[in-house]
């Protein structure tokens, strides 16, 4: 992986900014899990992916502030031009502030691929999300503000609306299920219709396991998107994905 230099500093200055403020609470969260499939904004750019991420939250004079860092490995078949596995490190921070109508939410993403014909790129988001009663809404818009494919091309913008619900069953057992439609600006289309559903299990305290199934419904069959205009992949295709994710809170 490339330029780990600069996942030191970015955390290191995270750590920084939450140790100066004695009187926040700042919350943990650890995770790990397999998908059999890497689904990425509906599209299917591997399979079996491992994951691991931290992160890290807290509020700060009416102000939500969580930043952290997300590490992925997966089998690309021969997608993209390359072969075997493929290693993917995001970073991100987030600011969000409940308005009272909705949460506003601006955040920033930054993506690392190796091997990859790829260059590293980065992008900035707005996000809004209220509670309507029956399920939890939201809408978000991603820019992107540096990098792309090695021949030129860039990604574009993208954005996505979706619904989410999470069911109590017991003190143990939480279902939540959610759904999102996602839209590609620069190539003027819709990309895929995605439904999740995942079983929280909390057999310890701050820790919980999360079996899942995920079903994407391509909404074009135009190949003409963000990989299969530039990385290799054809286009977007009906997928079942499965998987578990463990976290832990501290």
């Amino acid at each position: 992986m490339q330029n780990y230099c600069k996942t030191i500093g970015a955390l290191a200055a995270a750590s920084a900014l939450v140790a100066g403020n004695a009187s926040a609470e700042v919350e943990y969260t650890l995770g790990t899990g397999y998908s059999s499939e890497y689904l990425f904004r509906g599209d299917n750019l591997g399979e079996d992916l491992v994951e691991a991420s931290l992160s890290a939250s807290t509020e700060w004079n009416g102000l939500g502030l969580s930043a952290g860092a997300w590490y992925g490995s997966y089998d690309n078949g021969g997608a993209q031009r390359t072969e075997g596995d493929v290693d993917e490190l995001d970073l991100f921070a987030e600011v969000s502030k409940d308005l009272g109508f909705a949460t506003a939410a601006v955040g920033y993403i930054y993506y690392m691929n190796e091997p990859y014909n790829l260059d590293d790129f980065q992008e900035v988001y707005v996000k809004f999300s209220r509670d309507l009663g029956f399920a939890n809404a939201y809408a978000a818009y991603y820019w992107e503000i540096e990098g792309g494919l090695h021949n030129g091309d860039d990604f574009g913008d993208y954005s996505e609306i979706g619904l989410s619900r999470a069911f109590e069953l017991n003190q143990c057992l939480t279902l939540n299920l959610g759904t999102n439609i996602g839209y590609m600006w620069a190539d003027d289309q819709d990309t895929a219709w995605t439904t999740k559903a995942s079983l929280d299990w909390g057999f310890a305290e701050n820790a919980k396991l999360s079996p899942f199934v995920a079903v994407a419904v391509q909404l074009t069959d135009d190949d003409d998107n963000y990989t299969g205009n530039g990385i290799g992949v054809d286009g977007f295709d009906n997928e079942l994905i499965g998987g578990c994710m463990l976290s832990t809170s501290f």
